[in-house]
Order: C-alpha cells, then sequence, then structure tokens
C-alpha cells in the first residue's frame, strides 16, 4: 500500500487552509511541503511559516522538501511537531552524511533527493542512514511539468538495493504523478507519491485525493 503526499506548491494560496483541509479530510497521508530558494532551482515559493500556519489545522503531518543551497542553515526551522521528513538534496549538499545525520540529530525523519540527471550509484555512501530517498521524476523548480519515464528505473533499482541490503528507507517520487500514472509507478516500488497539479488543480480536491488512494491502496 503507497501513501499519497499533496504537493500544497500547487495549491490556490489564497485558499490555501481550506483547500488543504479538503485533501487531509479525503484520507492523503502527508502533506508534501516544496521549499524553493530561487538559487538552487529557478523558482521561488514559500518558507517555514507558511507551513507553520497549518500546524493544528490538518490531521497530516509534513513531508518537507527543501530544494535549496545550504540546508543545514534552515532545516531547523522546518521543526514542528507534525514535521515527518524534511528532505535535503543530493546535490545541494556539500557533506551529505553530515547533513543528514544533523537532520536525524533534529528529531525528524532524513530524506535525500537526487536530480533526473543524478544516479542512484551516487547516494550509495548514505543509503543506510537515509529515512527516505526522493526520486525526482521532473527537473525541480516548477510544477505542472511532464513526468521523465527513465524514474521508474531508479525506483526499481532503489528497491532492489533496499531488498538486497536490508534499507530501511521509504521510496518517494516526486513530479508529473498523475491518475493516469499513478498504479505503475506504486508498481515499481514506490512508497510515497507526490502529487502537485494533479490533485490541486482539481475541480473537486476530495474526489481527486480518494481517486489517487484508490489507484496507490
Amino acid at each position: 500500500m503507497a501513501k499519497l503526499a499533496p504537493s500544497m506548491l500547487s495549491a490556490d494560496f489564497s485558499r490555501l487552509a481550506d483547500q488543504v483541509e479538503a485533501v487531509d479530510q479525503a484520507g492523503a497521508d502527508y502533506l508534501h511541503v516544496d521549499v524553493m530558494d530561487g538559487h538552487f532551482v529557478p523558482n521561488i515559493s514559500f518558507g517555514a511559516d507558511v507551513m507553520k500556519s497549518l500546524c493544528g489545522k490538518i490531521r497530516m503531518p509534513f513531508d518537507v522538501h527543501l530544494m535549496i543551497e545550504d540546508p543545514d542553515k534552515y532545516a531547523a526551522s522546518f521543526v514542528t511537531d507534525q514535521t515527518a521528513f524534511i528532505t535535503v538534496h543530493l546535490e545541494a549538499c556539500r557533506h551529505i552524511d553530515r547533513t543528514l545525520h544533523y537532520i536525524h540529530d533534529l528529531g525528524v525523519g532524513a530524506g535525500v533527493s537526487i536530480n533526473p540527471g543524478t544516479p542512484v550509484q551516487a547516494l550509495s555512501e548514505v543509503l543506510d542512514i537515509a529515512d527516505l530517498v526522493l526520486v525526482m521524476s521532473v527537473n525541480p523548480g516548477f510544477g505542472g511539468q511532464k513526468f521523465i519515464p527513465s524514474s521508474l528505473r531508479k525506483i526499481r533499482e532503489l528497491e532492489r538495493l533496499r531488498k538486497e541490503n536490508g534499507y530501511t528507507y521509504q521510496i518517494e517520487i516526486d513530479g508529473g504523478v498523475t491518475t493516469a500514472n499513478a498504479a505503475k509507478v506504486k508498481a515499481a516500488g514506490t512508497d510515497i507519491l507526490v502529487a502537485g497539479s494533479a490533485v490541486f488543480k482539481a475541480e473537486d480536491l476530495a474526489s481527486r485525493t480518494k481517486e489517487f488512494l484508490a489507484l496507490i491502496r
């Protein structure tokens, strides 16, 4: 059974609380929080205060995705009682082992993400300490992009490595996930599917969330 993490990046921010509450009540598992700095990726999204404004208003834990340079400097500001994971990019970290241990020390799950151009092998030295491995299935920076099919090969490889070595990380995918490909993405070995536009741009958020869940449960 896979889990669904709608990305609030695609929400209507004039109705953020209402929209997030709608997907929460429909059964979504996490709220994916895409943080962009305009440096590591070519876009700026929001900071910790926006996320924290939802604390206590929803049941879903926060799945924080820091698409930023120097994430060690800002990770602590995203720690709340509802924060499940803080994920950083391998490509943005000078010392990824140190950063993952630092996130553990903050008391939340430590995740590591790779871009489409980065091979799974680049993670070989930290797979034993990661709680979450996030495969980007689009180039990060903007919502609504088309799914890169070769991402499924990475998911299968991560699933194989997890079984062969007894690793405990969860496998997450982010980018271009829709109801048309959700079942295939889950079948490859994905534990958590991030969906932004495919959920928050729907006319009926609750119905779309339930449609996703029916495909991956």
